[in-house]
Order: structure tokens, then C-alpha cells, then sequence
């Protein structure tokens, strides 16, 4: 089974269902025959650049960016960013990002999108991301304007 495919089936299979969580995402792919773990799916959503947006039938489903052929604008990342951000902190050279549940994955989306030189490298969990700086200055500048993308 090539990544291509697979990537293509997991769009295929959020554009057909509600999906919420990674877990649910390895099931739709184990029964389609794509023998998947949740790593592999985790580094799919990353790659393909899957948002968690509002659902119908479910309180979250993933989402492609390009969903009806649009890409999210600019003004739309810092919107995602403001309304699914906590807190903003930094610990040494990290900048750790506190999201509301289920979010940190759009953050460090729209992080990633920022493309800062000072920011060597994003990991996402379920509510809190991590920003790895080059030092600890450089943490401090991102923290400041992460805050001020807040207000």
C-alpha cells in the first residue's frame, strides 16, 4: 500500500463521514483494508494539514483546508489560532501552547503556516502544543507575538 493511496483514502473517508478522533480514523481505515496504527494516521493528519472543525452529528470532525476547492485564507488561520488558544508560555527554549480541547493541532497548523525561523519544530498533542526555538530568546519573541495574534 503506497502513502499516496492511503492519504487519498483518508480524504475520501472525511468527506464521506464524521470523524472525530484519530481512533475512529484507524477503524474507517482498518475496514477499508489499510492496515494502519494511530502513529501512521497521526503523521497522515499532519501531512494532509487536517483541521478539527465543528461537526453536525459529532462536536468535532476533521476537515481538509481546501474543503470546496477554497484554501483558508490567511485572516482564517489567525482567526483558528485566536479562537482555539488558552494560553501562550514559554519553558527555556519551548513555547507551550495551551489550546481548548482538540485544538492543538489546528494551532500548530497555523504555527507551522507562520513559518518563523526562530521556531525549529512543532508537536501537537490533544490540547497543548509544543514550539521547540532555536534558544530562549528566540521562545520569548514567539511567545510575544503568538499573545499578540490573541488580541
Amino acid at each position: 500500500m503506497l502513502q499516496e493511496e492511503r492519504r487519498a483514502k483518508i480524504l475520501e473517508i472525511i468527506a464521506a463521514q464524521e470523524i472525530e478522533t484519530q481512533e475512529e480514523l484507524c477503524r474507517a481505515l482498518n475496514a477499508a483494508d489499510y492496515s494502519v496504527t494511530q502513529a501512521t494516521v497521526s503523521r497522515d493528519i499532519k501531512s494532509l494539514r487536517l483541521l478539527k472543525v465543528s461537526g453536525e452529528k459529532k462536536k468535532y470532525r476533521y476537515a481538509c483546508p481546501k474543503e470546496s476547492g477554497a484554501e483558508i485564507l490567511p485572516g482564517k488561520f489567525r482567526n483558528l489560532f485566536k479562537e482555539s488558544v488558552v494560553s501562550v508560555r514559554c519553558a527555556c527554549n519551548l513555547v507551550v501552547i495551551k489550546t481548548l480541547s482538540g485544538n492543538a493541532s489546528n494551532a500548530g497548523l497555523v504555527l507551522d503556516e507562520l513559518n518563523f525561523d526562530e521556531v525549529v519544530g512543532t508537536v501537537a498533542g490533544d490540547d497543548t502544543l509544543f514550539a521547540a526555538c532555536t534558544d530562549e530568546n528566540s521562545a520569548q519573541a514567539i511567545r510575544e507575538k503568538l499573545n499578540g495574534m490573541l488580541k
